[in-house]
């Protein structure tokens, strides 16, 4: 596969509409296809989950409904999930169908269980009927099925040791290097990222939805209240979309690197500074496609969920990275934007998905923003300074061993404490 069909084909894999909070949403997922594969009526149901499943469903709202939590997005995946719609698998829940889930829940038949022995995403649904047993799991990333059984017996089933030894398409973005991508996006047919564009249309509609009803508490309406700033404005709308979506809004969101709020982040800044500015259309497609593509490079390295906030150490610095490009920045200011980004914003941690994310993202966007001016200036965080290496390329990887190496303890000490407060 040549160079630019890969990276068109990583962009199509990891840019796509999700609906409500990825998490939950993808136990959902698995949830429908175990109904599925069961073909009979479910009686009791198990979920097994990692930690940063748990925690990022845990306070989360379920779109279409005012209620949150993975025990209800499988409940609603129960009634009207449909596993061929994957990460909108619940774009058909109704009041009825959310009367349904409840009656279920009531029942005591959904158990949710934290998996302890597991390292990276993990999702088990263990569905049981009155004749029939079904198994389904899903590992390292939020669509990747790699076990359906029934009644004990393999339907499907991904070689765990092939899959480790054969890179996903996702993590195939090594291959690339920052220089790389700048030229693509530079020289690639626009015709073939024309697509980014749905993602810029369908994430500003959910943001200005929540800056018309007020859907979350308030935190995009009030950073709107500067009026005629275009970067307030960006600010606002980015974080006025993670609130509806965080409060279950039924509308989706174009997604980054498997998470909404990742999408958000990687596109709205870069698209309502370029029309504020009266950029033309093909280079923000541009700046958002480069933005996407560095998110990608980086969550391939600090993993799909992490304990640190991807919203910033990796949407954010794409954002940076988009924003510099969009300015007419060289290929040494965008690498600029990326160290000084990734210097500024590594440690904000992930306590999981929740309406205070829009704040997070309100955060991430000021660094970007204010990453990218610097890199425009010629203003760049030097070498050495922390985790910062030589190159952007090294610079990410080090912040992918500090998520991971670094901070292997903090999640279980996150969830701990979120299972405790308000309880």
């Amino acid at each position: 596969m040549k160079n630019d069909e890969l990276l068109v084909s990583i962009l199509k894999d990891q840019v796509v509409p999700a609906l409500g909070c990825t998490e939950p949403t993808a136990v959902a997922y698995a949830a429908a296809m175990a109904k599925e594969v069961l073909g009979e009526q479910v009686e009791s149901l198990d979920i097994y989950v990692d930690r940063n499943i748990l925690k990022n469903g845990k306070e989360v709202g379920i779109p279409g409904t005012s209620e949150k939590g993975n025990v209800v997005a499988v409940a609603l995946a129960l009634i009207v999930g449909k596993s061929e719609y994957k990460l909108e698998v619940l774009k058909e829940v109704t009041n009825e169908s959310l009367d349904e889930a409840l009656k279920l829940i009531d029942k005591k038949m959904i158990n949710l269980h934290l998996k302890k022995d597991v390292s990276g995403l993990y999702i088990e649904i263990v569905a049981k009927g009155k004749n029939n047993t079904s198994r389904v799991i899903i590992k390292k990333t939020h669509l990747n099925v790699v076990l359906v059984e029934k009644n004990g017996e393999c339907i499907s089933k991904k070689d765990e040791k092939e899959e480790a030894a054969k890179p996903s398409l996702r993590d195939r973005i090594r291959e690339f290097t920052v220089a790389d991508m700048k030229k693509f996006v530079d020289t690639v047919d626009y015709s073939e990222i024309e697509f980014i564009n749905e993602g810029i249309i369908m994430n500003k509609r959910v943001g200005e939805d929540d800056l018309k009803y007020n859907l979350g508490i308030g935190i995009g309406s009030m950073l709107n209240e500067v009026k005629g700033d275009l970067e307030a404005y960006a600010k606002a709308i980015t974080s006025a979309a993670s609130e509806a979506r965080m409060t279950g809004h039924p509308l989706p969101v174009m997604s980054s690197a498997g998470s909404g709020n990742h999408g958000l982040v990687a596109i709205l800044p870069i698209a309502v500074i370029g029309e504020g500015e009266k950029i033309e259309r093909e280079k923000i497609v541009r700046a958002v496609s480069l933005s996407h593509l560095v998110t990608v490079y980086i969550k391939s390295y600090t993993g799909a969920l992490s304990p640190v906030c991807g919203c910033g150490v990796a949407a954010g610095v794409g954002a940076a990275a988009g924003l510099t490009y969009l300015w007419g920045g060289s290929l040494k200011q965008i690498e600029g934007a990326i160290k000084n980004m990734s210097a500024g914003i590594t440690g904000m941690i992930c306590d999981g998905a929740k309406i205070g994310c829009s704040y997070k993202l309100s955060i991430s966007v000021t660094a970007a923003l204010d990453a990218a001016k610097m890199a425009m200036k010629n203003i760049f965080i030097p070498c050495n300074d922390g985790i910062l290496d030589e190159s952007a390329e090294k610079t990410i990887q080090n912040l992918g061993r500090v998520s991971n190496e670094g901070m292997s303890n903090t999640d279980d000490v996150i969830l701990d404490v979120m299972m405790k407060v308000c309880s």
